[in-house]
């Protein structure tokens, strides 16, 4: 208990998977720019945040090594540059992304600038959310992926405790209770795991960094492709368990000014190229129930592991045509189950780029 008292509280690690999810889940940032267009306020407010894992390092070291241990022992877990290369083909490029608006994301390293610029071709995760005529369609298509169509409502799922919890996190985001109820809970989560300040930039219109790649790509006459579709994606969260997001929102909503704390921390690791710290972390963190070790083994599982065994597949015939940028939620490249081993397995040979 001494080393989640020293990062946080139980909230804050729920709501580290939360955000873990919704850089897993690159249709989600575009469903949050959806649902919250015409919220945004003439002067964003301010981002705040402290590193998670610098106060851990102070408040408990032993902790802190552990974590650190365990993120150096996992395959490819430093480095968000990858260059594939296959004979016969031209070499191509993997990049790892997270899905936010912030400068430090969306400006890319130099190395990074350099392949992306020279590419002929850039893939993202889903190409989808970049028209908003196929984002309404692919909500039409499948209503049941974002709200309840029977008489469930959000508040029918939770114990009166948590009604009050949630009702009280909603008014306290400037989000009337009554217009999310029968919202499905991976949406809603989208909608309050991220800080105050990305939430107005994305309502506003400022491009998370996969976005803002395929638009400069389009812009300068470069194909774009994608991997998967938005219902994928939104297949995939709702095949979890209900009650795994129900716990999830409810505990993010807790949290409250403190989700800016988890989002900073995620994006100084994303900065040091640390990808394989986010699960070190998360595992350190995580309360030792079984049911949570249960549904974060099945999220790993759903959102990670499957779709990355999809993503190699469909990239093949894309990487064969050589001299692509691949650009994906930096969570999927390490691991032994991670995008960068898949290509490797795959016959490329993979390295990290400086």
């Amino acid at each position: 208990m001494k080393r989640v008292i020293a990062i946080a509280d139980r909230a804050a690690l729920v709501s580290l998977k939360l955000l873990a999810a919704l850089n897993a889940l690159f249709f989600l940032s575009f469903l949050v720019v959806l649902l919250l267009a015409g919220r945004a306020h003439a002067e964003a407010p301010t981002c705040a945040g402290i590193d998670l894992l610098e106060s851990l390092a102070k408040s408990d070291p032993a902790a802190f090594k552990k974590v650190e241990t365990e993120a150096a022992a996992v395959p490819n877990g430093k480095g968000l540059l990858w260059k594939l290369e296959k004979p016969g083909e031209k070499p191509s490029f993997l990049f790892g992304t997270m899905h936010v608006t912030d400068a430090r994301v969306t400006t890319l390293p130099a190395a990074a600038q350099k392949a992306y610029d020279g590419a002929d071709t850039v893939v993202i995760e889903t190409t989808d959310a970049l028209d908003k005529a196929t984002i309404m369609a692919a909500m039409a298509a499948e209503p049941g992926l974002m709200m309840f169509t029977d008489n469930t409502t959000l508040s029918s799922l939770l114990s009166p405790e948590d009604v009050a919890v949630l009702n009280k996190g909603l008014d306290a985001r400037g989000i009337p209770p009554l217009t999310v109820a029968k919202m499905k809970p991976w949406i809603l989560s989208a909608m309050v795991a991220l800080p105050a300040c990305e939430v107005a930039r994305q309502a506003a219109g400022a491009p998370v960094l996969d976005v803002k790649l395929a638009s400069d790509a389009k812009a300068s006459g470069k194909d774009v492709e994608g991997l998967e579709t938005a219902v994928d994606q939104l297949r995939a969260m709702a095949s979890l368990p209900l009650a795994y997001h129900m716990k999830g929102l409810v505990e993010t909503l807790k949290l409250g000014d403190r989700v800016n704390d988890v989002n900073e921390t995620m994006i100084v690791l994303y900065r040091r190229g640390d990808v394989g710290m986010f699960w070190p972390l998360f595992r350190a963190v995580l309360p030792d129930a079984a049911n949570d070790q249960a549904g974060y083994a099945a999220f790993e599982l759903t959102m990670i592991t499957s779709r990355n065994k999809v993503m190699v597949e469909h990239a093949a015939p894309i990487l064969a045509k050589g001299n692509a940028f691949m650009a994906v939620g930096a969570l999927h490249l390490p691991g032994p189950d991670g995008l960068v081993e898949d290509f490797r397995k795959a016959g490329y040979t993979v390295t990290a780029v400086n």
